[in-house]
């Protein structure tokens, strides 16, 4: 075997090695973390409000990079750990099946849809001024791309019970759409309205992964009860037209 045949064919193995597209989403987002820490002290908080994603803004200032920038953000240690874990433990195998050009567009795609949706909602329920901060509509993006490939997958909730990855995911789905009805409702309990990137980042993953079978299930019935509407509207009028022939046969019978 030659050497180019041999890279090719190493080329379409799985690779133990850390995939490139995570690494460099850990990369970024720590050492952006890091950076707005040790800012914090000579109060250059305005820089890095900058890169929030305020509803009020992207309508009116056209701060059209805030729907990005913004999943680089994180408000808290606790806030980026959880993240960061979720990517490194659920999107390394991720894009070591899809490679990492299609990774990258999932883990976009569903973060920057949450962001939007965070800008409709902002100005649905009243916030238009409220920030949201994190990769959380990404990273639950990822979460659902994972159940969806690997379902039975077992993992330990809470580090002490196993279970397996689709109940997880459903669990924490059913969690994010009490909190976003609840903030809906404009109840107390529901946070702020960033869950609704939560629970937008859990429905862009499954359209995505999932959007063409979904359409196919809904529109097949659709167009089969269509064609049998049009079949029995032909038989009535095939019915009336025969009724009208042979009223019309009989005017001349005596």
């Amino acid at each position: 075997m030659s050497y180019r045949s041999r890279s090719s064919v190493n080329r379409n193995l799985p690779s133990n090695r850390f995939p490139l597209g995570v690494k460099w989403l850990l990369i970024s987002n720590i050492a952006i973390f890091v950076i707005a820490v040790l800012l914090k002290p000579l109060n250059a908080e305005d820089l890095e409000r900058n890169l929030w994603l305020y509803p009020d803004q992207v309508v009116k200032t056209y701060a059209i990079w805030q729907p990005f920038t913004y999943l680089f953000i994180h408000s808290g240690f606790g806030h980026i750990l959880w993240n960061m874990l979720a990517l490194w433990m659920f999107g390394a195998e991720i894009e070591r099946l899809w490679g990492t050009p299609r990774f990258l567009r999932f883990y976009f795609t569903c973060g920057v849809g949450a962001g939007l949706v965070c800008v409709m909602t902002g100005y649905l329920f009243g916030h238009p001024n409220t920030p949201t901060v994190g990769s959380s509509g990404a990273i639950y993006g990822i979460l659902m791309a994972y159940a969806l490939l690997f379902p039975d997958r077992m993992l330990l909730f809470g580090f002490l019970i196993p279970i397996k990855v689709k109940y997880f995911v459903m669990i924490i789905g059913a969690i994010t759409f009490l909190q976003s009805y609840l903030v809906a409702a404009g109840m107390p309990g529901g946070g702020e309205v960033a869950v609704f990137a939560h629970l937008s980042g859990l429905v862009i993953g499954y359209l995505i992964l999932r959007g063409r079978r979904l359409k196919m299930s809904i529109q097949q019935p659709l167009e089969a009860s269509y064609r049998e509407w049009k079949l029995q509207r032909a038989k009535r009028k095939f019915q009336v037209y025969l009724r009208k022939k042979g009223s019309d046969k009989d005017r001349w019978v005596h």
